[in-house]
């Protein structure tokens, strides 16, 4: 079963985001980011750009022929994905197919209706009975 986290209370959801996976690679990590929409990837790939002035995160989109041998992957959905290490959810559901990932991260921003949308994403996630790990970002500023 995959591990679940849950980061909540962040400042700016694709700001938080992009230093978790930041983090992840540095650790060794393979990520790959459900972005569901065209627009969402855009806005992720250009912060992964220009988010933290002296650190590069490689990256591509899924269709690249580097996907495979690259840390970071942006994705519209699972299918054919190039590993299954992590899995960063940008989407307002869980995505089909987290499963195969060993782990699932998904980041809680502070505003209400992106909230909502993360109550209901964790109850199906202890539902269908995945244990679930919650780090509070408030307390880490």
């Amino acid at each position: 079963m995959s591990e679940i986290k849950f980061y909540f209370n962040a400042p700016d959801r694709l700001t938080t985001a992009c230093s978790i996976t930041s983090k992840a690679v540095r650790q060794g990590h393979r990520i790959l980011v459900h972005a569901p929409d065209t627009q969402l990837a855009r806005r992720f790939d250009a912060l992964l750009w220009t988010g933290q002035a002296l650190s590069f995160v490689p990256h591509v989109a899924a269709s690249s022929p580097l996907a495979p041998r690259t840390p970071v992957v942006i994705a519209s959905d699972l299918d054919n994905a190039a590993h299954h290490d992590v899995l960063l959810n940008l989407a307002d559901t869980p995505p089909q197919g987290f499963e195969s990932f060993g782990m699932l991260i998904e980041i809680v921003s502070t505003d209400e209706a992106d909230r909502q949308l993360a109550r209901q994403r964790w109850q199906s996630f202890k539902r269908a009975g995945h244990t679930i790990t919650a780090h509070d970002l408030a307390q880490r500023a």
